[in-house]
């Protein structure tokens, strides 16, 4: 027994060792012996050093590589209780944001720290009520924005600037949200940009906003060695078929199946749990609450497949996942690589399974241009066809998946005399449906129109030509 015990003690104390000469406080180093945390990744080991030394950093590191801990050092090491706020971290999504606030907390079990995830798709009122005793927001760059124009947000007192997912956030459009809330914060503050791919214009991001800035590389978190890439070129009518056929005969543990539409997800997902297979969906059509609830089950194994679009390849830390399906090819080898990056993490093995139709030639020949991916052409099996039960329906007139009949008098088409106008005459007809088109909000339709209107009240059937009421 005492040998055991020694064993046992001897073990914690080289985990709290290699720790401690990073330079991280006792406080911190109980929680990750309590969390058994072994030994620190590449990331942590490269840049906890330099990140406490106040250094701005541009890291490289894929999701899962422990790059919270990476930037979170410095966070709960610098920022004192009752100051105001005193770190922003930005993130691409909301389920991010979600997962490395619940991190944060965590690490700061032994001191504590008003930390507040805000981000959109819920009400704003309790957020506000939330900020105004924060320490470290974590959130995305639109909902930041909008506190920032409602003043409910201070950042005066800000030493930290984190942007984690950066590549993530300039695919997602979010460069000049990003840019503006900058250009809110401090001069003299810390800046930390984490990336998965460094491309042109993160380096001018990081070089127009970093000063001395550091640049630090680690390997990929994904074990290419133990990672499996084939492909199925099959019939499009063969697609869901074949995919159910592999969900039936594969060995697998946690699966993520990635579509490339919210339309194919509910195909794919509504189709499988007709036959049987308990599985789960999301996508950005979902409430935040609900797409929460979604990733708790998945993440706690209650269920083994989940449907999504690629609101779950990046930044999501979900463990155990053996195999990734693409039921749809992205349409670049970026996107392929953060699809992929969910399983071989960390030592273990993972499979990735392309079905490709003649619909997905383009895209995956865009995928095969990258020479570092080597996916294996396999034979396809005999597949029984699937008889699916549910088929989605299209909004509007006309669809070959609605039971409407086609109509001239429907909004949108082609014949412009006919849909909902504010005038019967012509040139009023032309106008409502030029405002249609460009998307302007029907309560601003009738101002844009008025003067219009007014000039043409003689050739117009309306009753009350300047009235604000629309006519259908």
């Amino acid at each position: 027994i005492n040998v055991c015990l020694e064993y046992i003690m001897i073990g914690i104390s080289t985990t709290i060792n290699e720790f401690e000469k990073l330079g991280l406080n006792p406080s911190l180093i109980r929680v990750l012996e309590e969390e058994k945390f072994e030994k620190p990744t590449e990331i942590q080991e490269l840049t906890i050093p330099f990140v406490l030394d106040r250094k701005d950093i541009i890291a490289r590191a894929s999701t899962g590589s422990g790059k919270t801990l990476a930037f979170g050092s410095t966070i709960l090491q610098n920022t004192k209780k009752g100051f105001g706020i005193q770190a922003l971290i930005l993130t691409p999504t909301r389920e991010l944001a979600e997962q490395i606030s619940k991190a944060l907390n965590n690490f700061s079990k032994y001191n504590p720290l008003e930390i507040i995830p805000v981000y959109g798709g819920i009400s704003i009122n309790p957020q506000i009520k939330n900020l105004r005793h924060a320490d470290v927001v974590i959130g995305t760059p639109g909902r930041i924005l909008d506190h920032l124009s409602r003043r409910t947000i201070e950042l005066k007192h800000l030493k930290t600037l984190v942007l984690d997912e950066a590549d993530r956030m300039l695919d997602m459009g979010f460069i000049t949200d990003v840019e503006r809330i900058i250009g809110q914060c401090p001069k003299t503050r810390q800046t930390l940009l984490f990336s998965a791919t460094i491309s042109e214009d993160i380096v001018r991001l990081s070089k127009k906003y970093m000063a001395n800035q550091m640049e630090i590389s680690a390997e990929e978190y994904v074990d290419q060695a133990k990672l499996i890439q084939i492909y199925y070129d099959i019939d499009d009518s063969l697609k869901y078929s074949m995919l159910k056929h592999l969900l039936q005969n594969e060995k697998s543990k946690l699966v993520m199946v990635f579509c490339n539409t919210r339309r194919n997800v509910d195909f794919v997902a509504n189709n499988l749990i007709a036959m049987g297979v308990e599985a789960l969906t999301i996508h950005g059509g979902f409430s935040q609450e609900k797409r929460n609830k979604i990733m708790n089950q998945f993440h706690s194994q209650k269920y083994h497949v989940l449907i999504c679009t690629d609101v779950a390849a990046r930044g999501l830390d979900i463990k155990g996942v053996s195999h990734i399906y693409n039921y749809d090819i992205p349409k670049e080898a970026k996107e392929y690589i953060h699809r992929i990056g969910r399983t071989a993490r960390a030592g273990k093995e993972g499979k990735v399974i392309n079905l490709v139709s003649s619909r997905d030639y383009e895209n995956f020949t865009s995928v095969l241009r990258d020479n570092s991916l080597k996916i294996t052409c396999e034979k396809t099996p005999f597949v029984e066809r699937t008889m699916t039960k549910w088929t989605p329906t299209m909004r509007g007139r006309g669809s070959r998946f609605s039971n409407r009949s086609n109509s001239n008098r429907g909004r949108g088409n082609a014949n412009k005399d006919y849909g909902r106008n504010y005038s019967r005459s012509n040139s009023h007809s032309t106008q409502g449906n030029r405002n249609r088109e460009e998307g302007i909000p029907h309560r601003n339709r009738d101002y844009r129109n008025r003067n219009l209107r007014s000039q043409n009240n003689r050739n117009s059937r309306s009753r009350y030509p300047n009235s604000n009421k629309r006519r259908y």
